[in-house]
């Protein structure tokens, strides 16, 4: 007899449309639920052939107990347990609909839920939902307008917004208090401090906050009045995640030493912000890492630069793992290498961190489990100090490293550099010029657990030092990244992933079209007619040649077989493509079928300016229909950038680029999510969406999801209410800097709350 063992199918069997009157007997189990059905159930769904199967294999005993038990339904379970069955389900789509079975079953949902997100646009206190009392993780970040929060910002805002009275801002604060009273984790755009000024003294016992801005920073703020009352209302704060909040260096320090007893209860910091492209400073982290001493998680943008004032050098790196002994988590990296922009320049210079200073730092941090230091100037002979993390750091699990020389030479048998940390799971290596294949062959060996690889701009490593490792680590390695190798292209880095090709779910590739003289035999210089050639040589000698011939011709065909393989596995594929590609040989380079795929993100980067009218005027979109199970994509094309006004003759403007690269995405009929970045002119900072654009979009009957990380116009936005399930639409501005006022064309907190209005108006059929 079948047992139902995960707790979503306990709750489809309960949901069923038919009414059964069925006994359930149940037993108690600290780890699973298990509820046996009965056989005229069985009887009733499955074959005959099955039926008489499955109950031959049942004890008589067993079913003697089920037919004496009383009728007993799912409803008949104990509070505690059927709770507890609620709260295992994470899927927000799931849970919603197992509050529309009934009033218990809403009640529990509701009482059990632990995170939400909030959207759409506050404009009454009492339409903010109160039945979730237990919602400890609370998100605001993605409110609509976003960005734009009215009854959320500081005085002078308000006077912009003549439906919110002086005292609207408490009030939604009072309200929020009061429908969400266990909060301890919180997410929410901060335009200025007042936000956190409102919302900080309503939960004081906040674990952990995350700062989302994307604007500029008010310039006449003192250093540190961003963060200040946060830091001054939640003294038990464990966890900053500044990650997506834009302010300047000099605003973290001093907020963190004002308030030493704040500082000293955090144990995680991230600091790693994109939009910020300068790093902390020697005296900066010293500050950082005095008042911080409990800090076991650290992501920190560093001036790694040597020509740079206070750059950090050993010396800080030495008292940074004096004062933080109990990190297990350590990121430090150039501001450079947080740019959405791939960097082409390679480093001429080297930064002032040595191997020695390296060895001391992994012999003072015994915890170390995930370790990034990715620079963009060279750290040379590194091997001896990566020997030293492998037997310091034997907790070590994911590694990243960036301009590193002598990662791993692989001159002979033994294991040397980064090899020898053999626990290592996740391992990244960017611009290492002396990688060859040998190294990756000895890293393989060494590193046998291995489950995540990346590599980029390693020059020397080809296609047969791929496949070798990819052999070697066939029972483990599941997710690979390859970008920016020379001598890689899509179709020889996808023929060196052979190995793995049935058991790998995650893929990066950059997509760089092999040429057709790539791909052609070698051509002799002198050529002959093979008939006469037949006629003078021996029997013997023509039989031989025969022999190769056909061993050719066996080699071509298995060659040819590749491109018609399957990628059992493959759920998640990344490409990155230069501005002007097109999309369509990706199938001739080796991904024809992947039944399983069901998220892929496309970055498209470079100069459109640059680059001449395609050839083919489709970008290729509609070759991913082949992929049966495709529900959500992401298509960035923020890096490309283009006109946006009238364009030069000769050359395409921006709205001629998203017609392109938007061509066909009509025909994805099971694409349920979409995240959208237009390409962008820099000159005026425009990425807005155009006509063309939104009639494309407007094809996708199936979206539910849509994102568009930039501006529109209001017109173009009603286009959107013609797809027939879409639910969810915002526009993100998030990207620095995000624009302060809105053009008067563009979509406005007004036009967005009409918008809103107008979608949530509709009837959804589902």
């Amino acid at each position: 007899m079948r047992e139902i063992r995960s707790p979503s199918h306990v709750l489809l069997a309960s949901i069923l449309p038919l009414q059964f009157d069925l006994p359930f007997p149940f037993r108690r189990n600290p780890n699973s639920f298990k509820i046996n059905t009965r056989f005229h159930l069985l009887r009733s769904i499955l074959p005959p052939p099955s039926y008489r199967s499955i109950r031959s294999r049942c004890d008589a005993q067993s079913m003697a107990a089920g037919a004496a038990a009383s009728a007993t339904h799912v409803h008949d379970l104990p509070e505690p347990i059927l709770a507890q069955v609620f709260s295992l389900v994470e899927d927000v789509r799931t849970r919603n609909a197992m509050a529309l079975a009934c009033r218990r079953w809403r009640g529990l949902e509701r009482s059990t839920r632990t995170a939400l997100a909030l959207r759409g646009h506050v404009r009454l206190p009492f339409l903010l939902p109160t039945c979730f009392p237990s919602v400890a993780h609370l998100d605001l970040s993605f409110l609509s307008p976003w960005g734009h929060h009215p009854f959320l910002s500081s005085h002078q805002q308000q006077q912009h917004h003549h439906d919110f009275p002086d005292d609207h801002a408490a009030l939604v604060a009072a309200r929020l208090a009061q429908a969400f009273p266990s909060v301890s984790s919180l997410s929410v755009y901060a335009r200025d401090p007042s936000v956190i000024a409102a919302l900080a003294p309503l939960w004081p016992k906040l674990r952990t906050a995350r700062l989302v801005r994307w604007h500029q920073r008010p310039p006449n703020l003192p250093h540190g009045a961003d963060l200040a009352p946060l830091l001054e209302a939640c003294p038990a704060l464990s966890a900053l995640d500044l990650s997506q909040f834009y302010c300047w260096t000099e605003d973290v320090p001093p907020a963190l030493h004002q308030y030493p007893l704040t500082a000293a209860s955090l144990t995680r910091l991230d600091l790693l912000c994109p939009a910020s492209n300068e790093g902390y400073r020697s005296s900066e982290l010293a500050v950082i890492a005095a008042v911080c001493r409990n800090l076991t998680h650290l992501l920190l943008p560093c001036v790694f630069n040597p020509r740079c004032i206070e750059f950090v050098g050993d010396d800080d790196l030495l008292a940074l793992a004096a004062a933080c002994p109990c990190l297990s988590l350590l990121h430090l990296v150039d501001p450079a290498t947080l740019s959405p922009a791939r960097i082409d320049s390679d480093a001429n210079e080297d930064a002032a961190i040595t191997g020695p200073g390296l060895e001391g730092l992994f012999t003072r941090l015994p915890h170390l489990e995930d370790l990034a230091l990715d620079l963009c100037h060279n750290v040379r002979d590194t091997g001896p100090a990566l020997e030293a993390l492998g037997n310091k750091c034997s907790k070590v699990k994911s590694l990243k490293l960036g301009h590193f020389h002598g990662v791993c030479h692989g001159l002979w048998q033994h294991l040397d550099g980064v090899s020898v940390s053999g626990h290592l799971e996740s391992l990244s290596i960017k611009s290492s010029p002396d990688l060859t294949d040998s190294s990756l062959a000895t890293i393989a060996r060494g590193c046998q657990r291995l489950s995540r690889l990346e590599i980029h701009k390693c020059h020397k490593v080809t296609a047969a030092g791929i496949k070798k490792l990819a052999s070697k680590l066939r029972s483990t390695l599941v997710d690979v990244a390859i970008s920016g190798c020379q001598l890689l292209n899509a179709t020889s880095a996808l023929r060196a992933l052979e190995p793995i090709r049935d058991r790998i779910e995650r893929l990066h590739i950059d997509c760089i079209w092999a040429s057709s003289e790539l791909d052609q035999l070698p051509v002799e210089e002198e050529e002959s007619d093979p008939e006469e050639d037949d006629m003078e040589a021996p029997d013997h000698s023509r039989s031989k040649r025969c022999r190769y011939a056909q061993a050719n011709d066996v080699e071509s065909f298995e060659s040819a077989s590749f491109w018609f393989r399957t990628w059992e596995r493959l759920r998640r594929l990344s490409l990155w493509i230069p501005a002007g590609e097109v999309l369509t040989p990706l199938g001739d380079a080796g991904l024809e079928c992947c039944p399983q795929l069901e998220d892929i993100c496309i970055k498209v980067e470079g100069d459109c300016r640059l680059c001449p009218k395609p050839r083919q005027m489709v970008f290729g979109l509609s070759f991913l229909s082949r992929y049966p199970t495709l529900r959500k994509m992401k298509l960035d094309c923020g890096e490309a950038i283009g006109y946006a006004l009238t364009a030069p003759a000769g050359h395409m403007d921006l709205s001629l680029w998203e017609r392109f690269y938007l061509h066909g995405i009509g025909e994805l009929i099971g694409l349920y999510e979409l995240d959208y970045w237009p390409p962008q002119d820099r000159e005026v900072n425009q990425r807005s969406l155009s006509l063309p654009a939104v009639g494309l979009l407007q094809m996708c009957g199936s979206l539910r999801k849509l994102f568009i990380h930039g501006t529109a116009h209001e017109h173009f936005m009603r286009f959107f209410l013609d797809i027939p399930v879409l639910r969810d639409v915002q526009l993100r501005e998030d990207y620095y800097p995000a624009p302060e006022n809105d053009m008067s064309t563009e979509m406005r907190v007004d036009s967005c709350s009409r918008f809103e209005s107008a979608l949530n108006d509709r009837r959804i059929p589902d």
